[in-house]
């Protein structure tokens, strides 16, 4: 049974003969004969053009890109850093081109998870799929870590333990509700990420041209001094050129994004239209936030700095927290006092962010294997307002660990764990790669227009099979450092889950005997007859991202609320 609207028909509006129920009313309808589901499941579709355009900024913008990027600029030097970057920016959004096409034609429950199992195999399916709920629910607990340590930044004698037992409090408020609350509230807690990047860029361009308390005009300064390019392992052209790597594989740590407008695509409102222009925007928060980004932290801070040295060297105080954002080292090099602060508050809100996406995308991913069969059935149970309760419970066993934080030495096992599971943000980019390829093929084998879909991505199959050779370039040799000398427990913190993956895709395919899908079998309309029916009873023109901002503010807001739906299309 789909999630269904439930109303009464109090006040009803007549539109060319044909029932209207206002969108503010949406929770409360009773329909009769010729209704329409909005998912072949039971969530529900309640995030608008705005929540969804924050929450792809969420799940792209972390903690990683105010502090983690310090890391690659130490290896790289600043010239190695912006080339690793754009790069890779670049070829994820090869990888987004293809997500974005199958996605906003088939916007499903466990997103690119579920089009993996159909569209390529069951086990492939089973094996993303525990793949990614692995790889985001070891993700919390980091992230609830990574709150507490950056809450030291202004005192070390907050208790932890009240810290992480907020947090994961408020997160199962956010998540078990509803899922329009979860949307409304991380379309703020992202509005926070967004004011952090642009305050952080802007302060980059007004003291490079001289707006600092010094009233020096630095320029580029640090591409000429020490370098552009920095030697990282080895020396002379080999020490630049793994420093170069260094770089590449922070940012396959710190550039993402399309899995998690893949993930919420089930609970949009109109998903041929919201999600595909979360995708298309994509590009632009690539560019944006991870290129620009890399070449303003080159800016402001050389790659040889002795606080950020100390500080990833484990001899300097506050790594883990804003003290070792570039960001902050830089403005404390300035004699800069009070902005450390304000950049400390909102980089509290954007860690707490991430946390909240992360149980949202794992609560998600695993209601989605267990709708495939590929979890217990237990997990398929949801509230009346479309929440999978039972994955939610699973899911908030996760933070839990990060109770361990108590403990002496805990924060290095957290890590340790994280370590281990930093392949499967690349494998999720494989997955997607695969599949599209899959797709593309049987689209050929069965003349399916790609061309009158909502999204067409051009440039095809050439994006996915440039995007699938260079992410298995990276998972292949992002953990070579293991090997200058041979470390066996590097060996396994980087290629774990590289391991893993392959014996849960065997290990299916072998207890449930599973086919690769042939293209001439492929399910190419699957749920889409459910979806077309869905978006075929809205009968107002969808509102763009900037109109949903003005109604925030009381300007041009319809009468009866946005999206409004036919009672039946037999109306």
């Amino acid at each position: 049974m789909g999630a269904f609207d439930n109303f009464s028909f109090g006040d009803e509006k007549e539109k060319g003969g044909v029932e209207v129920v206002p969108a503010n009313q949406v929770d409360n309808v009773d329909f009769g004969e010729g209704f329409v589901a909005e998912n072949r499941d039971d969530l529900q579709r309640r995030l608008g053009n705005r929540e969804i355009q924050l929450l792809a900024i969420g799940g792209t913008i972390g903690t990683a890109l105010f502090v983690s990027i310090g890391g690659g600029l130490n290896k790289a030097g600043p010239g190695g850093l912006f080339l690793a970057y754009t790069i890779y920016s670049i070829m994820l959004g090869m990888v987004n081109n293809g997500i974005a096409e199958m996605t906003t034609h088939m916007p499903v429950s466990g997103g690119f998870i579920r089009l993996a199992g159909t569209w390529v195999d069951d086990a492939f399916g089973f094996m993303a799929g525990w793949n990614f709920f692995i790889y985001e629910a070891l993700l919390i607990p980091f992230e609830i870590t990574a709150l507490c340590t950056v809450l030291n930044f202004w005192r070390d004698d907050i208790p932890a333990g009240a810290v992480i037992a907020v947090a994961i409090l408020c997160y199962g408020v956010l998540n078990i509700l509803a899922v329009k609350l979860y949307g409304e509230a991380e379309f703020w807690l992202s509005g926070g990420k967004v004011i952090l990047i642009f305050l952080l860029f802007s302060f980059t361009f007004v003291t490079m041209c001289g707006g600092n308390p010094q009233n020096d005009a630095f320029g580029f300064r640090n591409w000429e001094k020490p370098g552009a390019f920095a030697e990282y392992l080895s020396t002379g052209s080999i020490g630049r050129f793994e420093g170069f790597l260094g770089a590449l594989w922070s940012a396959s740590f710190t550039v993402t994004g399309p899995e998690y407008i893949s993930m919420v695509a089930a609970e949009a409102k109109r998903p041929r239209v919201y999600i595909k222009n979360a995708f298309k925007t994509a590009y632009w928060r690539f560019g944006i936030f991870f290129v620009v980004g890399s070449l303003a932290v080159g800016i402001i801070l050389p790659y040889n700095d002795p606080t950020l040295v100390e500080i990833l060297g484990g001899e300097g105080t506050g790594g883990g927290t804003a003290a070792a954002s570039p960001y902050v080292i830089a403005m404390q090099n300035m004699g800069i006092s009070g902005l450390p602060h304000l950049v400390n508050a909102l980089l509290v809100t954007s860690i707490f962010s991430a946390g909240n996406t992360y149980t949202y995308c794992a609560t998600r991913s695993l209601y989605g294997l267990a709708i495939e069969g590929r979890a217990p059935k237990f997990l398929r149970t949801c509230t009346k307002s479309g929440v999978p309760w039972a994955c939610f419970c699973v899911v908030m066993v996760f933070p839990c660990l990060s109770f361990l934080q108590l403990g002496n030495g805990s924060a290095t096992v957290l890590e340790w764990l994280i370590g281990l599971v930093t392949a499967g943000g690349v494998i999720n980019y494989i997955v997607m790669c695969v599949t599209f390829i899959f797709y593309y093929n049987a689209c050929k084998a069965q003349g399916f227009d790609r061309k009158a879909l909502s999204y067409y991505g051009r440039f095809q199959p050439y994006c996915a099979y440039f995007g699938l050779v260079f992410e298995l370039l990276v998972i292949t040799f992002y953990g070579y450092s293991a090997f200058r000398p041979w470390d066996v427990s590097t060996f396994f913190i980087y290629y774990a889950m590289v391991i893993v993956n392959p014996i849960l895709y065997l290990g299916w395919k072998l207890i449930k005997k599973t086919k690769i899908v042939s293209p001439v079998e492929a399910d190419l309309r699957w749920e889409a007859p459910v979806i077309d029916a869905y978006e075929a009873t809205f009968v107002d023109k969808p509102l763009g991202f900037w109109e949903e901002m003005l109604q925030l503010c009381g300007i041009k807001r319809r009468k009866g609320g946005n999206d409004q739906r036919m009672a039946s299309i037999s109306a």
